[in-house]
């Protein structure tokens, strides 16, 4: 199957973060910004890097954007390249386009274009936050959707020395554990019969309410 190529329109902090991350997880990626600085930065870093100003049809045609799997628009503060970078995307039959919003307002616009993700990455990343501390154990959160949630956490005391067939995390608790980090190593999709050590951090996925639910017997304790 043909890997995801990736477009990132915009590199400020976040445009250029996501570029290098997908970049730097094996994915094609070509980065588009107006600045031949920001495009000269992050050229030796990705798979290609193009300077314009991609707020019209042919240009987004010149650059093959047809080509792409997913569409990034990252510009917050010009809201209306923005916009009309999301528009044209859709015109164009972009599978998947994900747009910054920098307000509210900037959220509900790009929702009518029909930008199939939007965020807002400071209220995300304060939600993500308040439910690290909220949660406490919880190293790190990640919602998937407002049902469901990644979450990194340690493990329970009482799951110590057991294997994860015998947990039966799945059965009693629904959640499955899909990677465990131990002692800096990262073992995905560990095998039902991996023992758990105290020092272990998993990596869970399951609906908000297990989770919640399993935090709340943790503290129970």
């Amino acid at each position: 199957m043909k890997a995801k190529q990736f477009v990132v329109f915009g590199l400020g902090r976040f445009g250029a973060s996501v570029a290098l991350t997908l970049s730097e997880a094996g994915y094609e990626v070509m980065a588009v910004d107006t600045s031949e600085e920001k495009v000269q930065e992050i050229s030796a870093f990705v798979t290609h890097a193009v300077q314009a100003d991609a707020i019209d049809m042919d240009t987004l045609r010149s650059l093959g954007i047809r080509n792409f799997d997913v569409g990034i628009v990252a510009i917050g503060k010009d809201i209306q390249s923005s916009i009309m970078i999301t528009l044209l995307l859709k015109e164009i039959g972009l599978p998947y386009v994900v747009a910054k919003a920098s307000t509210e307002v900037h959220q509900k616009v790009l929702q009518k274009l029909g930008a199939d993700r939007i965020i807002l990455p400071e209220h995300e990343m304060g939600k993500r936050i308040a439910a690290n501390l909220i949660a406490g154990s919880i190293i790190d959160y990640i919602e998937l959707s407002p049902d469901y949630s990644i979450m990194e956490m340690a493990i329970l005391p009482e799951w110590s020395n057991s294997t994860i067939k015998d947990l039966n995390v799945r059965g009693k608790y629904g959640i499955n554990i899909i990677a465990v980090e131990h002692k800096g190593g990262i073992n995905v999709s560990p095998e039902p019969d991996y023992v758990l050590s105290p020092e272990d951090i998993l990596v869970v996925v399951g609906d908000n309410k297990a989770l919640q639910a399993l935090e709340a017997k943790r503290h129970a304790k």
